[in-house]
């Protein structure tokens, strides 16, 4: 009998452990060496402050006067090149863009991931950066999943007149929740509790604080939320909650087929043609060699 217990004890503090190990590596920040521009994509390297002596790097590119502009945000673990296609996509219909590296992502500068908390004062920062490089254009945002998030917690901005949000989780609880029973099944849920009682003390956050679900309603701009049918860490549900908590104008698209991926490298025809006439919608422009869509279900 003395023996079970002492096993148990020890699977319980080898949990623990490796608990302890995730949560160092998630919230570790990510650092790449971004290398040259894309050839087909005519942008300039630009390098944005925030938060005091950090500093954001990017690529701005500008399109057609009085077309529009539009800030695209990566997911978590990943950098500026995630979005270079939707980048090539915007720039045919004549939009400037703005592709950064969020936070502690990349080549811009910070200590540690923090989910969306942040990453949401590079965020604004990026947005000031437009305000004063292009002050007459109307502002769309794209971001995905991490990108998404650091959006919505942001809250409200008075440029932004359209915002795509992709695969964004509703609560930090959910996001962890879901991502370890992919992994490890149903158990991996009860290991929840221990990720996210580390948050305080490896990001500075706390659970509460990481709830996009309540910013949604009042982001003050038309919101279209994608997410995929087959995601599994965020779910089409959690999606739909979303779309419910948002306020008008708004549009929601569940992709067929699709799991927690690059929605437009998956669907990249129905992807631009929706995304496209959303933003034509909204930013007041028709778009160039693009018809309207159907609204989407």
């Amino acid at each position: 009998m003395l023996g079970w217990f002492y096993l148990v004890v020890a699977a319980l503090a080898l949990g623990v452990l490796c608990t302890a190990a995730v949560g160092e590596l998630l919230s570790r920040p990510v650092r790449s060496t971004i290398g040259a521009l894309p050839p087909d994509l005519p942008a300039a390297a630009v390098l944005i402050p925030y938060a005091g002596q950090e500093q954001l790097s990017g690529w701005q590119s500008r399109g057609n006067s009085g077309a529009g502009a539009v800030l695209l945000l990566h997911g978590v673990r990943s950098d500026r090149r995630q979005m270079i296609g939707r980048a090539r996509f915007l720039h045919r219909l004549g939009y400037s863009v703005l592709l950064i590296d969020l936070p502690a992502h990349g080549e811009s500068t910070g200590d540690r991931i923090t989910f969306g908390v942040r990453e949401a004062e590079g965020v604004q920062a990026a947005l000031a950066h437009l305000r004063r490089e292009m002050p007459s254009e109307p502002v769309g945002v794209i971001g995905i999943s991490l990108g998404a998030a650091a959006f919505a917690l942001g809250g409200p901005n008075a440029q932004v007149h359209a915002v795509i949000l992709e695969s964004m989780y509703p609560t930090i609880d959910e996001a962890v929740r879901n991502r370890l029973e992919t992994y490890l099944g149903s158990a991996g849920g009860l290991l929840s509790p221990l990720l996210l009682w580390q948050l305080p003390l490896r990001a500075g956050v706390s659970p509460g604080q990481l709830r996009p679900v309540e910013r949604v309603g009042g982001l003050g701009a038309a919101v279209f939320i994608i997410s995929g049918a087959e995601d599994r860490r965020t779910t089409a549900d959690e999606s739909r909650e979303l779309f419910r908590m948002a306020m008008e104008p708004k549009q929601l698209w569940i992709v067929d087929r699709a799991a927690h991926v690059d929605l437009h490298a998956l669907a990249q025809h129905e992807y631009e043609q929706k995304v496209g006439a959303f933003l034509a919608r909204h930013l007041g422009r028709a778009p160039a060699n693009q018809a309207e869509t159907n609204p989407p279900r």
